[in-house]
């Protein structure tokens, strides 16, 4: 979907002052059951503020920390977390500065600009693409006339002839039509659909360098419909392509062989096997359109998912895919980006499905939208919240079990003082929790995000019953279109009731970590209240009810 970016390419700021965005070593001040041990503690708490942009500017980009952070994947190399993401910035500052910049830290909370790994288009993109358009009886398109845009890399650390390398495959669309060539505007429409995207890789051994050898050539946009690129009266319902060859995510599976999922609001993800020294795949792909679907597929990927199996256009994407327990692990995107943007999750015992979600709905068959709700819109009192939290990358903390959620958020619109407020785009870090299904099903877990963002909080010990008492933000995470979920107030009594938000009877497993809430479990954590001034400790929860259709977000006052 080209659309949806619009907002990464349009925004102009006339002016943008310089401030700093120093953390400072604080002492968390504790909420009033914590003990006196975790009082004594001192750490550092992020102070950076989320609205960035008195610091947005170019030069000021070593002071970004997690600021202009879009679609991110992480990797773990030689030391640091590396990230990479869209081709994206407020007020769109890294224009002519290279693509695909990226970030890296060693802590997860304090991040570094690197650079990314090639300023010009590789040349292979329109070499492709015009031999293509040659095969298809169309004209070549100029070179300096070819409408490039850079989105959504995914970065990993494979071995390679027993050296450990970072793998990148990128997205590179090409927004012209295909019928005349022209750029994408409303004045060229040409009655064609715009053109193609491919996905490309490259590998480095000096990322901190900003050294990387592009490989060229991966896979691009596919099509079921032969040579009839026409819309035919059917605008955006019925895309030319099958497969959008964008959001590509990459996975090593424990026997060794490797996998590229990918796809775009179209029909759904394909799975594509690649050759684990070269990285490409190990099927011959041929042309790119075929006059069935059973033809493209065979040669372009088997479909593994997809929203809706009855249409081409499906508000979905950006799938990420991690392995745990002898489950596959399969996150996408919902919905549009500005706003409605939500995170959900499916798994399979094979990488080639079927995947179910947590009420046992087949998405690799299409039979409708999954749960749990991963992350999604929302607020808590005292701030604008956050929208847009989705298409993220899935990661472990190297050397631990702890799994970790990033992607950005988005300020909501017309937020007073902050000119074009929903393109603020910080990078988020949560935690992931596993939580059971349903009280019947203790060791049926399903990963869902904190509500609060990583800030390394020690471990002060056991979470005990008596801190769970008080007054909590409790917000039940449900899917509305392009609204943020807001928070009520919620008491947890010391006679094991509930009273506001949820009513009924709590319990709580402290060696589990495990807050009962009725009929839902929730997991519990301690991480830094954001929202507060000053920022502070607290304690939160996450957890969802496999018929709830619903996640429990809730934060301790």
């Amino acid at each position: 979907m080209r659309l949806k970016y619009f907002l990464l390419f349009i925004i102009s700021l006339i002016a943008l002052s310089i401030s700093g965005c120093e953390d400072d070593e604080v002492e968390p001040k504790a909420t009033d059951t914590e003990t006196e041990t975790e009082t004594e503690t001192k750490f550092t708490i992020p102070t950076y503020d989320d609205d960035y942009s008195d610091i947005a500017s170019w030069s000021d980009r070593n002071k970004w920390n997690l600021a202009n952070v879009h679609d991110p994947s992480v990797a773990y190399y030689d030391g640091y977390y590396y990230m990479y993401g869209t081709d994206a910035s407020y007020g769109n500052v890294h224009e002519g500065h290279g693509h695909f910049q990226g970030k890296r830290s060693t802590d997860l909370v304090n991040w570094e600009w690197v650079g990314g790994p090639f300023y010009d288009p590789p040349s292979w993109v329109a070499d492709s693409l015009n031999a293509i358009r040659s095969r298809m009886g169309l004209e070549a398109i100029p070179e300096e006339d070819i409408n490039y845009g850079y989105w959504a890399p995914v970065v990993r650390r494979v071995n390679v002839g027993g050296q450990d390398i970072l793998r990148m495959y990128y997205s590179i669309i090409i927004d012209n039509y295909i019928k005349s060539g022209k750029a994408n505007t409303e004045a060229n429409f040409d009655g064609s659909w715009t053109e193609r995207a491919f996905i490309g890789m490259c590998e480095s051994t000096d990322p901190a360098g900003a050294v990387w050898e592009d490989k060229g050539f991966v896979t691009t946009s596919s099509s079921d419909r032969g040579l009839d690129y026409s819309r035919d009266g059917l605008w955006d319902w019925n895309a030319y392509f099958y497969y959008n060859a964008i959001d590509p995510t990459y996975i090593v599976t424990p026997e060794g062989k490797h996998y590229l999922i990918h796809g775009s609001w179209h029909s759904g993800f394909a799975l594509l096997e690649l050759d684990a020294t070269t990285g490409k795949p190990v099927n011959t792909l041929g042309e790119p359109y075929a006059d069935s679907v059973s033809e493209l597929t065979a040669r372009y990927g088997k479909r593994i998912g997809t929203r809706s199996a009855s249409s081409r256009w499906q508000a979905s994407e950006a799938p990420e895919i991690i392995y745990k327990d002898g489950y596959y692990y399969l996150f996408m995107a919902y919905d549009a980006l500005d706003v409605p943007y939500n995170t959900r999750v499916v798994r399979s015992e094979n990488i080639d499905g079927p995947y179910y979600d947590i009420t046992g709905r087949n998405f690799t068959n299409g039979e409708g939208d999954c749960y749990p709700i991963v992350t999604h819109p929302y607020k808590f009192n005292l701030s604008h919240g956050w929208v847009g939290i989705s298409h993220c990358a899935i990661f472990k903390k190297e050397d631990t079990d702890e799994w970790f959620y990033m992607s950005q958020g988005r300020l909501p619109k017309d937020i007073p003082g902050i000119a074009v407020s929903n393109a603020i785009m910080m990078g988020h870090v949560r935690r992931i929790v596993w939580c059971p299904a349903s009280k019947s099903e203790p060791d049926n877990l399903w990963p869902i995000a904190l509500p609060e963002r990583y800030a390394a909080v020690p471990d002060y010990g056991t979470i005990t019953k008596d801190s769970l008492v008080g007054t909590w933000e409790h917000i039940n995470l449900e899917y509305k279109y392009g609204q943020q979920n807001t928070a009520s107030s919620l008491t947890l009594n010391a006679d094991g009731t509930m009273s506001g938000a949820l009513t009924g009877n709590w319990s709580y497993d402290s060696t589990k970590k495990q807050l009962t809430l009725g009929d839902v479990i929730v997991c519990v954590e301690r991480e830094v209240d954001w929202e507060a001034s000053p920022r502070r400790v607290t304690l939160v929860y996450a957890g969802t009810e496999k018929n709830l259709n619903a996640t429990y977000w809730g934060k301790k006052k």
